[in-house]
């Protein structure tokens, strides 16, 4: 027999609410037995739980989770399940570099903003400034 867990359980081990759980069970991540009022979670509800949350640490959303789980087929060789997985960490990476190349460029104009502003405060431009150039 395979062991089972509680709500709270799995709460308490990976750090999130009961309230989360429900919701991943109401968007039909989890599918929890029931015996009477009481959802009892399973080996596989746990797993599911984990990816879950670790797909959401890696920025997917529920959809795509529930995409990459649809295509699981443990009778099979599950190259679709990997090839997907490689496309959407692909993805993700090159939307983080690019959002990284954007943070970098918004440095550079923060810190050029603010040279701009501490030289006209100083009465020490460096370089002649015009009104717009403070903004």
């Amino acid at each position: 027999m395979s062991p089972t867990y509680t709500i709270s359980e799995l709460a308490k081990e990976f750090d999130v609410t009961t309230r989360t759980i429900r919701f991943y069970e109401d968007e039909g991540l989890l599918r929890p037995e029931r015996r009477g009022q009481t959802r009892v979670y399973s080996s596989r509800d746990r797993v599911l739980l984990k990816l879950i949350l670790r797909g959401k640490r890696l920025g997917f959303s529920l959809a795509e989770c529930r995409e990459l789980f649809d295509l699981y087929d443990p009778e099979h060789d599950n190259k679709a399940q990997y090839q997907l997985m490689l496309d959407k960490l692909g993805a993700r990476r090159a939307a983080l570099d690019q959002q990284l190349r954007d943070i970098k460029l918004m440095q550079l104009e923060l810190d050029a903003a603010e040279t701009r502003i501490r030289d006209a405060m100083t009465g020490n431009p460096q370089k002649e400034h015009c009104d717009e150039d403070l903004t």
